[in-house]
């Protein structure tokens, strides 16, 4: 466990205050993990260096830097929507819509960003907008803090600050019982309530997932939103705001986010190997549009899946380093012209492949900038905390990244389920798949002596979380869906006062609002559901307390069967003996303060009517079916 790596594991160290219980915290955890074999680990480095040295391949990634104090703070801003403070020019309507939406832990991270920056720039006495500008307050930070600090501010700074000698031993999870997952209240807020009290810490000591504690999401009257259930428009908002929240928890947690500054990309003369996700991704969609993971890739993992599965040591077991060479040249020339056969290639070579693909992206799966904070989770105490985590950055990631990160997980979640065959299990698997994401040719080598085999663990430790744990990470919380709401309603209503009309648009905020508070003390309404690709009337649903997206789904297809549609077509509608979750139909709410957002079967339709009353409702296909009409 304490062999050098080629490319070294990038980590965030936990700010000061509470680096000690932190370390303490890691330490004890880490010391569950010394029955565990870490061989398969460093096997792995050990056949990447191999690979490096026999090719004597360059960077293909320009050294990343961290950022400094100040520049760190400006990137944040700009990325967190909110250049506008640093004095740029820019629009204050946007500004003040983002701001509006945030808790009071987010806009203490912003604030907090906002005075580091202000400090960095004092000599330069360049202009800061301050929060309190944009809602047109007089008080200056510092007039403020010497005055009347903000109190949530305050207990924070102070908590942090206490925390030194505060008791850290963790309280113990057990093992395999499962516990609720809250997304209805920001993560930091969260954090914030339980800032006194007592860390659970999850023992990584079992060598496979059945024994860890198990999560459920708790369905409220809005249902779960699922990455891919909301439109491109409003998921493009998603990371702005995820930024912020993660920021705010790592602030309440007691850790400095610090991100690496995005790296210039050097140019490569391949076709597959070696060339950034989103130039795969135009050259497939060319070939077949809509395209959302490389070919590439989703061939090797179908190779593995047809015949690889039941192979013992898969992915574990390296292939053989000059057949994969030979293949990648092959791949390189036939993939694309349709010339190259999968059949009588060794599956063990595919493996190598796969994993040759992932550690040959110019920049990480992960990314170059968040590649840190992803090996930092492993420094959270908790592991509902360190799961929020990874939640958040999973929404930060760039669209093509997390598509791609999620075909890998799913696929080595298969893996993992022929563990009798293949001899592969959820740790195995993680400690294979660990050094080809968090190790990366272009990133700094910075690692304290001695913590080689703590990183490494924890490196793992991060891997087995997102395949176990998958279905929870790729949920986007109800309290971000609600920020986005918040957000489409204050964009919408940015009326133009000069305008000759005021009076009639004053009035008509009035009469919306008086509708808005009428709607939500009615015990029922009757809607109008379309269809119009099967249905050329619209669907009248009479809802109550009770209706939910199911029991309207439900409804359209005896309505289809009443009006005499296309019995064949009807019975290829209804999957698994007439159960309404298994159609490929689903129902969307469309317009209003959303753009497009695909419902839970679970949804209680009155209670979102009176959160967006003026959206229409659209039954359509699923498009992950084959179309039929």
């Amino acid at each position: 466990s304490t062999r050098h790596c080629p490319w070294k594991m990038n980590q965030l160290p936990p700010k000061s205050p509470v680096a000690s219980p932190v370390s303490e915290s890691t330490n004890s955890r880490g010391e569950a993990l010394d029955n565990l074999s870490m061989d398969s680990f460093w096997l792995e480095v050990e056949n990447i260096k191999q690979s490096a040295e026999a090719e004597q391949e360059e960077c293909s990634l320009a050294d990343v830097k961290t950022q400094e104090e100040g520049d760190a703070e400006a990137e944040w801003l700009q990325d967190a929507g909110l250049s506008e403070l640093l004095g740029d020019a820019g629009s204050d309507k946007e500004q003040l819509a983002l701001l509006s939406t945030l808790t009071r832990t987010q806009a203490a991270a912003v604030q907090r960003r906002l005075d580091t920056y202000s400090r960095s720039r004092r000599r330069n006495k360049q202009p800061v907008r301050h929060v309190r500008d944009i809602f047109g307050t007089q008080d200056t930070a510092a007039e403020k803090e010497e005055s009347s600090p903000d109190p949530l501010w305050h207990n924070l700074r102070t908590s942090n600050t206490q925390r030194k000698t505060q008791d850290y031993s963790c309280t113990v999870r057990n093992p395999g019982k499962e516990e609720v997952f809250n997304m209805d209240i920001a993560y930091s807020e969260q954090a914030a309530v339980l800032l006194k009290g007592s860390f659970l810490s999850e023992p990584r000591k079992s060598k496979d997932g059945n024994a860890l504690t198990r999560f459920k999401i708790p369905k409220g009257r809005l249902g779960v939103t699922r990455i891919g259930d909301l439109s491109a428009q409003d998921m493009k908002k998603i990371p702005t705001l995820a930024l912020i929240e993660l920021t705010a928890l790592c602030d309440i947690l007691g850790f400095e986010l610090k991100r690496n500054k995005a790296a210039k990309l050097k140019t490569t003369e391949k076709r597959l190997f070696g060339v950034p996700l989103n130039t795969l991704l135009e050259n497939d969609q060319k070939l077949l549009p809509n395209t959302k993971v490389p070919l590439l890739l989703q061939a090797l993992l179908s190779c593995l899946e047809k015949r690889g599965l039941e192979t013992e040591g898969i992915l574990r077991v390296s292939g053989s380093q000059t057949r994969i060479k030979s293949l990648e040249q092959k791949l390189e020339r036939d993939f694309y012209s349709g010339l190259f056969c999968w059949d009588e290639v060794h599956q063990n070579d595919v493996s190598g492949l796969l994993k040759r693909f992932i550690r040959e992206l110019p920049a990480p799966l992960l990314t170059a900038e968040y590649l840190p904070a992803f090996a930092a989770v492993q420094n959270i105490p908790d592991l509902k905390q360190r799961l929020q985590a990874l939640n958040l950055l999973i929404l930060i990631l760039p669209e093509s990244n997390r598509n791609t990160l999620k075909a890998l997980l799913e696929f080595l979640s298969k893996v993992v389920a022929r563990e009798n065959n293949n001899k592969m299990n959820l740790w195995n698997v993680s400690t294979v798949m660990a050094p080809n994401l968090f190790m990366h040719k272009g990133l700094p080598n910075k690692i304290p002596e001695g913590k080689e085999k703590q990183l490494a663990e924890g490196a793992a430790d991060v891997v087995r979380m997102m395949i176990h744990y998958q279905d929870l990470l790729w949920t986007v919380s109800s309290f971000l869906v609600a920020q986005v709401r918040k957000l489409n309603e204050s964009n919408n209503k940015r009326y133009q006062f000069c305008d000759k009309r005021i009076k009639n648009l004053l009035r008509k905020i009035h009469a919306d609002k008086d509708k808005v508070e009428k709607n939500k003390g009615e015990p029922s309404k009757i809607v109008k559901v379309h269809a119009s690709l099967l249905l050329k009337d619209p669907l009248e649903v009479p809802l109550n307390n009770a209706t939910r997206v199911a029991d309207v789904l439900k409804q359209f297809q005896k309505n289809l069967c009443q009006n005499g549609w296309n019995i064949v077509n009807t019975v290829n509608l209804l999957k698994c003996n007439n159960s309404t979750e298994c159609t490929n139909l689903l129902l969307y709410e469309v317009g209003g303060n959303i753009g497009e957002h695909c419902l839970d079967p679970d949804t209680y339709l009155l209670d979102l009517y009176h959160i967006n009353p003026h959206a229409e409702w659209i039954i359509k296909q699923n498009p992950s079916y084959p179309r039929m009409f």
